[in-house]
């Protein structure tokens, strides 16, 4: 598939300033950033897409090249020597905490900087219960940390990494093909910038080890399924002595065997007998604060909604609780002896001479006079 124009995707005339072109990246990334759209793909297309754009365009050689010969000039399997490692994500570190820094809290390695280390996930399954009213919760979460023998550096302890001496501590080389220049990650010490001789025996030069640390998450009221409570700096840590990532705990509120929670009202279904549904009574409902009592008008009709106001969920996000909604439904009784059948016989005779039932006789109605629109 033949690729988009770099300013249409951007949205951006060809001689816009470096300005507009960060701006315009920064819009579009802002908006269609995976953290901001889990599990949607189209918008992680376009944020590659804007990036790759991006990247390009805010450097000047490659600008250069991109308007002279198109997408062949930065392309490195054109032949016309291309950006560094060829648009996309080669140099995505750079660009993306130059724009966004301060706002995700600088993802990736900066200019002559460690890299951050990468954001993990932790799924809690919470009862319906502990998400209304809140909860501390203790959580074991396997991460990397810094190895405490060498302090992260990654070196056999009384020594330290040198300076990379084909890089000279830069990361990359730079290298002319034509009229071009090309900067790559440095093939020596692959874009750390030191070399490191002596490595740690515990960690092998990484800088890091696995292990399982414990954490204490308090889990505000209000919660519900999909939201996310962030931990800063519980993430793993970064290569090189680099910044930790952030712990994201992702919730998941249980199905209720009563209620169920469609955002701040609960929802629950209540059995009545026949009695009290045609003489009328008092009943005893389950809140998530107690029990309550529910007044059941005489002759209530089955899937009746009953309302009480403040019974339901405070949103984390601020606001009042909602209600609790009840739904009554008649039961039928089972397992009548002989004498209640006769009870009930006698019953449907006396009833039978009224008019009680108008909802039945209604129906009827409608169906003989459907049946009486046939014609033979």
């Amino acid at each position: 598939m033949a690729k988009r124009d770099y300013y249409e995707i951007l949205g951006v005339a060809k001689n816009a300033s470096a300005d507009e072109v960060k701006k315009a990246y920064r819009r579009i990334a802002m908006k269609n950033h995976p953290d901001r759209n889990p599990d949607n793909k189209a918008a992680e297309d376009v944020f590659k897409e804007a990036t790759e754009a991006y990247e390009v365009l805010s450097d000047k050689e490659k600008k250069a090249a991109y308007d002279q010969y198109g997408h062949a000039g930065v392309d490195p399997n054109a032949g016309f020597g291309g950006g560094q490692g060829g648009p996309g994500f080669g140099g995505f570190s750079d660009i993306f905490g130059d724009v966004f820094g301060d706002i995700f809290g600088g993802a990736g390695r900066g200019r002559g900087g460690p890299m951050r280390g990468s954001d993990l996930r932790y799924d809690m399954q919470l009862d319906l219960e502990d998400a209304v009213k809140g909860k501390t919760v203790q959580i074991r979460v396997p991460t990397l940390v810094n190895c405490k023998t060498c302090d992260g550096s990654g070196a056999k302890k009384g020594s330290t990494p040198t300076t990379c001496g084909t890089c000279g501590g830069h990361g990359q080389v730079r290298m002319s093909q034509g009229f071009i220049a090309v900067q790559q990650t440095c093939p020596t010490c692959r874009g750390r910038g030191q070399v490191i001789s002596d490595p740690c025996g515990v960690c092998h030069g990484q800088g890091r080890v696995q292990e399982s640390k414990t954490l204490s998450v308090k889990v505000p009221a209000g919660v519900d399924t999909g939201d996310r409570i962030r931990l800063a700096g519980e993430g793993e840590a970064g290569p090189e002595g680099g910044p930790p990532g952030d712990l994201y705990v992702q919730i998941h509120v249980r199905e209720h065997s009563l209620f169920k929670r469609e955002g701040r009202n609960l929802y629950c279904e209540v059995p009545i007998s026949i009695v009290d549904a045609i003489l009328g009574g008092e009943i005893e409902v389950p809140t998530l604060d107690g029990r309550v009592k529910l007044k059941i008008p005489p002759e209530t009709q089955t899937d009746r909604v009953f309302r009480l106001r403040g019974k339901g969920v405070a949103s984390v996000r601020g606001g009042g609780p909602g209600d609790l909604l009840c739904r009554v439904v008649l039961e039928t009784p089972v397992n009548l002896n002989s004498e209640q059948k006769d009870l009930l016989r006698q019953l449907q005779e006396s009833l039978e001479k009224g008019k009680h039932s108008p909802k039945r006789a209604s129906w009827f109605e409608g169906v003989k006079k459907f049946f009486d629109g046939f014609t033979i």
